[in-house]
């Protein structure tokens, strides 16, 4: 009898959210995260619950093979990046803040594989010394970026493509994908202002928005992007590769654990 496959373990950022008006809280990550992390990076996800302080990071991810970090709904607080503080009516998570940049700290201290989405690529930005604009809407001469306003609004209509992205050359989506302009969705309010120190900005909206980055001299896949990646990526060759790429660092990671482990 052959010997089984080993999946690599990957752990999916999770929220704490409410789903109860009695303020019930659950941690949890978008459905649609989980299915094209398993359909397209043939991963088995591990949804990481926000624990801040009490989760003992660097045991954690030494049985990972890489991180996948989600949007959610709550910004990243600007005390984490010297920004002013939110109205008191903005949604904050700030056990996932804590959580989370903790982990991306360490997963690029220790090599892991880490794939930013949305909220995730102002993860790593931030976790990496960078900073972020509060509303890009905003700010002069840039666009709004969120989803669409209006009452009643559908799904299809929140993930519909939006801008074209601009990819700069010499960059891991530069590899990825043929065509340097490609459209992407666009639900975001916050957006990177200043880059952190060592990562390279790998696309930009018609605006100027950073869309993705990377880190430089990373030994393993290290990107964020700005757009929903996770949306129907079957429809969309860039987003697919995204994840597909992500799954081979991460099966190179499980395949070296494994070698150490013996």
């Amino acid at each position: 009898m052959g010997q089984l496959r080993r999946r690599p373990l990957v752990c999916v950022s999770g929220s704490l959210l409410p789903v109860t008006d009695a303020g019930y809280m659950v941690h949890g990550a978008g459905e649609r995260n989980i299915d094209s992390l398993e359909r397209f990076s043939d991963c088995l996800p591990l949804v990481l619950p926000s624990l801040g302080s009490r989760l003992e990071i660097r045991d954690l991810l030494k049985r990972m093979d890489g991180v996948l970090l989600t949007g959610a709904r709550a910004n990243v607080e600007p005390h984490h990046y010297g920004g002013q503080p939110f109205p008191k009516d903005e949604p904050i998570d700030p056990e996932r803040d804590e959580t989370i940049l903790a982990v991306v700290s360490e997963a690029v201290t220790m090599g892991l594989p880490v794939f930013g989405i949305c909220r995730g690529i102002q993860e790593m930005n931030v976790a990496l010394g960078g900073s972020l604009y509060y509303r890009v809407h905003l700010e002069p001469g840039l666009n709004d970026h969120r989803m669409p306003q209006h009452d009643n609004v559908t799904e299809e209509e929140i993930f519909e493509l939006k801008h074209s992205i601009e990819i700069l050359p010499g960059g891991v989506l530069d590899t990825l994908s043929e065509e340097k302009r490609v459209m992407v969705n666009s639900l975001h309010g916050q957006g990177i202002d200043e880059v952190g120190p060592g990562l390279k900005v790998e696309a930009v909206a018609p605006d100027g928005v950073i869309e993705a980055i990377s880190l430089l001299g990373a030994k393993t896949f290290t990107v964020g992007v700005q757009w929903h990646a996770e949306w129907k990526p079957e429809e969309h060759p860039l987003s697919r590769r995204l994840f597909e790429t992500f799954g081979e660092a991460a099966r190179v990671r499980a395949s070296e654990t494994k070698v150490n482990a013996v």
